[in-house]
């Protein structure tokens, strides 16, 4: 097998000059505009505030959930976020879920390519060998296998969700609101709740955020979108809530189902009845 491969993801450049995996067979690219450390520190580690969680006064452990594990650009940059806060810090317990280890073989094969997963190196080949790592005041899980199944496994009270799997078009199970809900459930209620970003942004993506029990909204921009999602248990965890606009475009919208469902009268009366519309959802 060439090294530039494997199974069946390969190494790509970007036109920023970044390196990043393609799955050849989905024919999609993880983290495709501005390499997978620009969109994994943008999108993941400063938008859900890991340096800030990390310094909360609790007894209780980080909970960080990573769904979808990729070539770890996202866990490493929330790993190290963490590290570079306050001190002292809340200990961290990441879970990541995967269900094809290729991509992160393929990037432990190219450090020069990703450098940001050199201090990580250590963890990673244990992650590969044996499903878990602990350093520091951190311990992180792989869970591998379908999301779906292994979702069960992951411990209550997770605080921050990566979610990062191949897009809807390409792996719809895991962006339908019957997973979601399965997150949502493993997530942190009470304060200061959970929150969860995905670079999605498309109507579908937030109907299923929605109809799981999820407030939702606007995300934090990335190299290539304008705008990602940002979804949570709490609605002041919100910066940009969606409202009433929102509302008038999704009735307008030709995607107004979430994925992996035909739209029904049924689903729509559970989104107008979700209270994050109370008192804008009528009209």
């Amino acid at each position: 097998m060439s090294e530039d491969r494997e199974g069946d993801f390969q190494l790509v450049t970007l036109r920023s000059g970044a390196r990043a995996v393609r799955d050849v067979r989905r024919g999609e690219v993880m983290h495709p505009a501005g390499g997978p450390w620009e969109e994994a520190r943008r999108l993941y580690a400063d938008q859900l505030g890991v340096r800030g969680r990390a310094a909360l006064e609790s007894p209780m452990p980080l909970r960080v959930l990573d769904v979808g594990l990729g070539a770890a650009a996202n866990a490493a940059a929330v790993l190290s976020a963490a590290s570079e806060g306050p001190v002292p810090r809340r200990a961290i317990e990441l879970c990541s879920l995967e269900l094809d280890l290729s991509p992160l073989r393929l990037a432990l094969r190219a450090p020069e390519a990703f450098p940001f997963l050199v201090p990580w190196r250590p963890a990673l080949e244990a992650l590969l060998a044996r499903g878990e790592w602990a350093g520091e005041s951190v311990r992180w899980t792989l869970l591998q296998g379908d999301a779906r199944e292994t979702i069960r496994a992951v411990p209550a009270g997770q605080e921050l969700v990566l979610f990062d799997p191949f897009s809807p078009r390409a792996n719809p199970e895991l962006w339908s609101p019957d997973f979601l809900a399965r997150v949502r459930e493993r997530c942190l209620a009470d304060p200061p709740g959970a929150l969860l970003a995905t670079y999605s942004a498309a109507t579908p993506t937030r109907v299923s955020l929605l109809l799981a029990g999820f407030f939702v909204g606007a995300g934090a921009p990335t190299a290539g979108k304008r705008e990602t999602t940002l979804a949570a248990t709490r609605l002041e965890s919100l910066p940009a809530p969606l409202g009433a606009r929102w509302i008038q475009r999704w009735r307008r919208s030709p995607a107004r189902a979430p994925h992996g469902l035909p739209w029904s009268d049924d689903l729509e009366a559970r989104l107008l009845a979700h209270p994050q519309f109370a008192g804008v959802a009528s009209g």
